[in-house]
């Protein structure tokens, strides 16, 4: 009983690795793409909602990664290892020393009273947290203005499917209305045809019986044409 239970858990842990090394290796690739556009300056929003959006974004398995804690011990693992390929953002390109273009010293006036170069102060810790939250809020602003752009386009894709689809039944319905017109004329059409037959039907030599049946219908030829011509209200008057 040990040894078919051993079995048993070898096999759920082998299932259960299948299915997480399958979503660590989708969650790699979508941090390494989310970092590689935050270095490269591509999007400035945090690299874990990026990322997020990226593991979402493959239609396959789950929307959302929830194994951060397996992450964080697979992480270092050779199979796992984020290799950076985009270059890194420079935010200022200003160099903290700046060199004179020329050694002469009449070449910069301000260079006569300041013997040492003027250093940027490094910023404290209070504004350095500022600027970090500053920051964070800008990024947040952004992702939520993508976010508001994708769907505004989506409802606008929906709208004109809607309005496509509207002028398709617009076009059945007249299809269907000139389709029983049609057939409303052929309808007509016979039953004119069979009244000029009854009409124009040689009664001489029939029976009293037959010639009285044809009577009869001839009466209702005429009635079906003065309801045809003048309207339901002769009708009344026969």
């Amino acid at each position: 009983m040990e040894a078919i239970g051993s079995t048993r858990t070898e096999m759920a842990l082998s299932s259960r690795w299948k299915v997480l090394n399958k979503e660590l290796g989708k969650w790699r690739n979508a941090l390494a793409k989310a970092i590689d556009n935050h270095r490269s300056g591509e999007n400035l929003s945090s690299e874990i909602m990026q990322a997020q959006m990226w593991f979402g974004a493959t239609g396959q398995g789950k929307k959302s990664f929830n194994h951060t804690h397996c992450w964080e011990v697979v992480k270092t693992c050779k199979r796992f290892q984020i290799i950076l390929t985009g270059p890194t953002v420079v935010l200022n390109e200003t160099p903290l020393h700046e060199t004179p273009a020329s050694d002469s010293p009449m070449d910069s006036p301000m260079s006569q009273y300041s013997p040492i170069a003027n250093e940027p102060r490094p910023i404290g810790r209070k504004a350095a947290k500022a600027k970090r939250g500053s920051n964070s809020s800008k990024n947040a602003s952004q992702f939520l203005e993508e976010l508001s752009k994708h769907q505004a386009m989506r409802i606008e894709m929906d709208l004109k499917q809607q309005e496509h689809n509207m002028a398709i039944q617009v076009e059945y319905a007249k299809e269907r209305e000139y389709v029983r017109k049609e057939r409303e004329y052929v309808r007509e059409q016979n039953i004119e045809k069979k009244d000029q037959e009854t009409m124009a039907m040689d009664t001489s030599h029939m029976s009293p019986e037959t010639k009285q049946f044809w009577k009869l219908e001839r009466r209702d030829v005429m009635r079906r044409r003065l309801f045809r011509d003048d309207g339901p209200s002769n009708t009344d008057c026969q």
